[in-house]
C-alpha cells in the first residue's frame, strides 16, 4: 500500500526523576522522523509517554514524602514542559497510570490467561521464582550480567528476591520470531541489533515472569488480585493501549494493523521489545510492530552520564543558551543516529556558528541584504546564461529524494547533511558569482539572477531542514514570501517556484552568532587538565600525551563519509586503527607507507560505528591540510617530545 500511515513510537520515560538530554535525544529523533514523513505526504503518529508504576517510583515517592500517583504527576509536568520547549510534537502521551491503559493491560492479562501456545500449553503459569533483582532496571539478573557482583549500569547490587509470580512461556514463541527475524518481517536495526538478538535466541532465555507479588504499585493482575503486572508487561503494552486497544477498532486497525508501525528507543532494552513483546503479542494474535531501532548509547565529554559526574545535561538550559530549534540539531548531529557516540560539550558553540550562523544564516542575510539594497526588498527574477548554475541546480534537483532516502533507512544525519552540502554549494555559488560586482559593473539582471538562484536553494532548504529546525524554517520561508502550503517534499523537488517581485526582508539574523560557552549548571568542572583563565596549560598536563612516530600500512575510505579514511598502522610492536578527516586531501594510495606523528593515549572512540584508536597531527591552514610527520629516519614507534 503505497504511503501507508506510519506509526512511531519512543519508550515511555520512567518518572523517578526529571528528563535529561538521555531521554531528549530518542523524542527529537522521533519528532523529526514523524515530521519527514509527513512532508512526503504521509500521515503520521507519534507517540511518547511515562513509565509510572514498580518498586523504583514507589521508592523514589517515599522519599519524596508523597503518594505514588502525586509524585508521578508532579515528574510527568516536567517530562510535557521540556517536549514543548524542545519543539516535539506528539500526537499523543501517553501515561501507565490513565484508566485507558490500566483497562488495556487489564484485558491483555485476561488473554494470555486464556491462550494457548502452538502445542496446546497454557501461555502463562504460576511459578516460584528466585533470583537476583536490580530496582533500578526493574528486571532479574543472571551472576553473568554483574560486573564484580553489581549491575553494570546502576551500579549496585541486586537484592535477592524469592516470590510466587505468574510466567510467560517465552520458549514456545521463540522459533517464530527467530524466522521473523530472519526473514526481516519483523525488522531490527541496526543490523548488529538483530545479530544480537539471534544471538540471543540461540542460547535459549528463560520463561519469563510477568507479575510481582510484592510490589503494590502497579496495575493489579485480574485473575489473581495480589500480584501487581510486572512493570515491563505493563509498560510495553502503552504502545497499543494507546491506540485504542480494546476500546477504539477503528483507531487500532488504522494505527497497528494497517499502518507502518516504527518503535525507537536505545539498545539497553533490545530484550524486552525484540524478545518479550513480539512473543506477547503473538500470544494474543495481534500483528508485531515491523521496525525496531536501537540506538546507541551516548557519554558526555567521553564519560557515561550520572548523577554522581554531575554530567547529566538539563535540555531546559540547552534551549536557553542556543533556542529550540538548534538545540535540536545539535543533539542530532553530535554523531550518526544508530550507533555509540559521545556528545562534546565544548564544540556545541563552535558546531552551532560554523553550521548555523555561519553557512546557513551568513547566507540569508548576505541574499537578502543584496535584495533590500539593490533591489527594493523586492524578489528579482532569474536570468538565462547564468555561469556556474548547473553543479548546484542538478545538487538541488534531487536533494529532496535523497534527504528522505535517509530518513526511510533513520540515517537522521544523512539527511541533514544532504540539506548542508546544498547551503555549501549555494555559498560557493554566490561568492564564485560575485553579484555586487555584476552590480557595479550595471549587470543588475545577472545579478538578480544569481540572488533568485539562491532564494530558490533556501526555499529547498526550507523543506528539508523544516523536521529538525521547524521554527526557524517557517521563519525562513516568511523571509522569502513563503506559507506553509508548499511545504512539502513536492514542492522541494522542483526549482524556480518563487514569484519574482514577492517582498523579502529579514528583520534580525535567523541564527545570530553565540561567542558564550554552553556551561551546564549540572556539570562538574574536572580539576585534573584544567586550563587556566589565560588559556595556558601547565607542563604537566602537556606531559600527559603520548606522541609517537607511526607507519600507515594500509588505508581505505569509510564508507558513507567522504572527508574520512580508515587507516591501519604501525606503531612497532603493535598495530591500530584510527579513523581520519584527511580524505578530502590524501587519496588513501598516497598515504601509505608514510610516516606520521599520532597521540597514542586517546582513549578509544567510535566514529561512524568505528572504533578509532588514536588520533594523527595535521597543519592546516584555509583550504591546505597536511600531515605532521617526521623528517630524516626515524624508527616506527620513537616517541615524540
Amino acid at each position: 500500500m503505497p504511503n501507508r500511515p506510519i506509526y512511531i513510537t519512543t519508550p515511555i520515560y520512567y518518572v523517578n526523576d526529571r528528563p535529561h538530554i538521555g531521554h531528549s535525544y530518542t523524542t527529537v529523533a522521533a519528532d523529526t522522523l514523524a515530521r519527514f514523513h509527513r512532508l512526503a505526504g504521509r500521515e503520521a503518529f507519534f507517540l511518547t509517554g511515562s513509565d509510572e508504576h514498580g518498586a523504583k517510583i514507589s521508592e523514589a515517592a517515599e522519599a519524596a514524602g508523597m503518594e505514588p500517583q502525586a509524585f508521578c504527576d508532579s515528574i510527568v509536568v516536567h517530562f510535557k514542559d521540556t517536549w514543548k520547549t524542545l519543539g516535539i510534537e506528539e500526537n499523543d502521551f501517553i501515561r501507565t497510570t490513565d484508566p485507558r491503559h490500566l483497562e488495556a493491560v487489564t484485558k491483555i492479562l485476561t488473554k494470555l490467561k486464556a491462550a494457548k501456545t502452538p502445542d496446546g500449553e497454557d501461555v502463562i503459569y504460576a511459578s516460584q521464582y528466585e533470583g537476583l533483582y536490580c530496582i533500578g532496571c526493574e528486571k532479574y539478573l543472571t551472576e553473568k550480567e554483574l560486573e564484580d557482583g553489581v549491575c553494570p549500569y546502576h551500579k549496585t547490587k541486586p537484592k535477592l528476591v524469592s516470590e510466587n509470580n505468574w510466567f510467560f512461556r517465552l520458549s514456545a514463541y521463540l522459533p517464530e520470531i527467530k524466522r521473523l527475524v530472519e526473514t526481516e518481517e519483523l525488522l531490527i536495526l541496526p543490523i548488529e541489533r538483530r545479530k544480537e538478538v539471534l544471538g540471543l535466541i540461540e542460547q535459549c532465555p528463560p520463561d519469563f515472569s510477568i507479575s510481582r507479588e510484592k510490589v503494590s504499585w502497579g496495575i493489579p493482575v485480574p485473575f489473581d488480585p495480589k500480584q501487581s503486572a510486572y512493570v515491563w508487561v505493563d509498560a510495553l503494552s502503552n504502545y497499543i493501549s494507546a491506540i485504542g486497544y480494546g476500546a477504539d477498532e477503528q483507531l487500532f486497525q488504522k494505527w497497528w494493523r494497517d499502518a507502518e508501525t516504527v518503535h525507537l528507543m536505545a539498545k539497553d532494552i533490545l530484550k524486552f521489545h525484540c524478545l518479550f513483546w513480539p512473543a506477547m503479542l503473538l500470544a494474543i494474535g495481534e500483528k508485531l510492530p515491523e521496525k525496531i531501532f536501537l540506538h546507541g548509547f551516548f557519554t558526555v565529554d567521553g564519560q557515561k552520564m550520572s548523577k554522581t559526574l554531575g554530567n547529566q545535561i538539563d535540555p531546559n538550559e540547552l534551549v536557553s543558551h542556543y533556542g529550540t530549534d538548534a538545540s535540536r540539531y545539535l543533539l542530532l548531529t553530535q554523531y550518526p543516529f544508530g550507533v555509540d557516540g559521545d556528545i562534546q560539550v565544548a564544540r556545541f558553540t563552535e558546531k552551532y556558528n560554523s553550521d548555523l550562523a555561519n553557512e546557513l544564516g551568513n547566507l540569508l542575510s548576505r541574499v537578502v541584504k543584496m535584495i533590500e539594497r539593490q533591489f527594493d526588498s523586492k524578489l528579482p527574477g532569474p536570468h538565462k546564461g547564468l555561469a556556474s548554475t548547473q553543479d548546484l541546480l542538478e545538487l538541488a534537483e534531487d536533494a529532496a529524494d535523497r534527504a528522505y532516502g535517509e530518513i526511510k533507512h533513520f540515517r537522521i544525519q544523512g539527511a541533514i547533511e544532504v540539506a548542508q552540502a546544498l547551503i555549501k554549494k549555494a555559498n560557493q555559488f554566490f561568492d564564485h558569482s560575485a553579484p555586487w560586482k555584476a552590480i557595479k559593473e550595471d549587470r543588475l539582471a545577472e545579478a538578480g539572477g544569481v540572488l533568485y538562484i539562491c532564494c530558490e536553494v533556501l526555499r529547498v532548504v526550507s523543506i528539508l531542514l523544516y523536521p529538525v529546525l521547524p521554527s526557524k524554517m517557517i521563519e525562513l520561508r516568511e523571509v522569502l514570501g513563503e506559507g506553509s502550503d508548499s511545504l512539502n517534499l513536492d514542492s522541494a523537488r522542483e526549482f524556480f517556484c518563487l514569484k519574482p517581485g514577492a517582498p523579502v526582508r529579514l528583520s534580525e539574523p535567523l541564527f545570530p552568532r553565540i561567542q558564550e560557552a554552553f556551561e551546564p549548571s549540572g556539570m562538574k568542572k574536572a580539576e585534573a587538565g584544567k586550563v587556566s583563565d589565560d588559556g595556558l596549560i601547565d607542563i604537566s598536563d602537556f606531559g600527559k600525551v603520548k606522541l609517537k612516530v607511526a607507519e600507515i600500512l594500509s588505508a581505505e575510505k569509510v564508507e558513507g563519509a567522504d572527508k574520512l579514511l580508515k587507516l591501519q598502522i604501525s606503531l612497532g610492536k603493535e598495530k591500530r586503527q584510527i579513523i581520519a578527516g584527511v580524505a578530502e586531501f590524501y587519496s588513501a594510495e598516497e598515504l601509505v607507507g608514510k610516516q606520521i606523528i599520532v597521540v597514542t593515549n586517546l582513549k578509544p572512540a567510535k566514529i561512524r560505528g568505528i572504533e578509532s584508536q588514536g588520533m594523527l597531527l595535521a597543519a592546516k591552514k584555509g583550504k591546505k591540510l597536511t600531515l605532521v610527520s617526521p623528517t630524516g629516519e626515524i624508527p616506527v614507534g620513537a616517541s615524540v617530545g
